[in-house]
């Protein structure tokens, strides 16, 4: 199979997601793809199950924040200060999702130990939470407030969240890599009333999620970052990227 990279940029919510539904949805069976994209203007993305009821969009609006739908599943996600991946591959029988996304998060893993040995520490969840249970709570309404299986947890806090489906012939997996905690903010534009909520929903952020510059206490080179994680999936997978700079369907 031949890997092709595209390298990052910063775009439209919209943009970002419809981008990945076109590599989907002409991807070939022998192509697989790795992305990198930024958020501009910020934006608050919901799971494909999610109702935009859920989010002050007359406040999101107001403060420059866009709100989009993604393909996949899961929960809210504010994209700020962090670097998104997304992973685009043919479906393979022999190949369950699951161990996919295991072996994509192994790969990130891999990326970002040889980024700085700080993050030696970063590791895959090993319990999956009752997401029955979660997702009757307030907290459930976001992908940060907890961590599911074989997502990358640095001491115990969630440092990448990721999100995958099948479509058509192809798989297609995304995530979130925190570098800043302006993600953290998501709180702010839930459609909470009660202020103790509130207040719980953002202890639990900051108490169950954790980003690259809290644990290294510096600020971080995304250039070098994406380029780790790059280096990570050559290694993991065993394969060297063909590289796609300019994209155009």
């Amino acid at each position: 199979m031949k890997w092709f990279l595209i390298e990052h940029d910063f775009f439209s919510g919209q943009y970002n997601m419809e981008f990945d539904l076109k590599l989907v949805n002409n991807n070939l069976n022998s192509s697989a793809y790795l992305r990198f994209y930024g958020w501009k203007p910020y934006c608050i993305s919901l799971g494909a199950n999610q109702s935009i009821s859920e989010i002050k969009t007359d406040k999101a609006f107001k403060n420059n924040i866009d709100i989009v739908k993604r393909p996949t599943g899961g929960r809210a996600i504010l994209h700020a200060q962090e670097l998104t991946y997304s992973v685009v591959l043919p479906k393979i029988k022999t190949i369950s999702g699951k161990e996919v996304y295991e072996n994509i998060s192994n790969a990130i893993i891999y990326g970002l130990r040889l980024f700085d040995d700080k993050l030696k520490n970063v590791d895959l969840e090993k319990v999956e939470p009752n997401f029955g249970k979660l997702l009757k709570q307030s907290s459930g309404l976001m992908c940060f407030s907890s961590t599911a299986k074989n997502e990358i947890k640095f001491n115990g806090k969630k440092l990448v969240g990721s999100a995958q489906r099948k479509i058509g012939s192809s798989l297609l997996q995304h995530g979130s890599i925190l570098i800043g905690n302006y993600h953290r903010h998501l709180v702010d534009y839930l459609n909470l009333k009660d202020e103790n909520e509130i207040i719980k929903l953002s202890n639990e952020l900051k108490n169950k999620t954790i980003e690259i510059e809290t644990i290294l206490q510096k600020p971080v080179n995304l250039k070098h970052l994406q380029n780790s994680i790059i280096q990570g999936f050559e290694k993991f997978f065993n394969i060297k990227f063909h590289n796609t700079s300019v994209f155009s369907f």
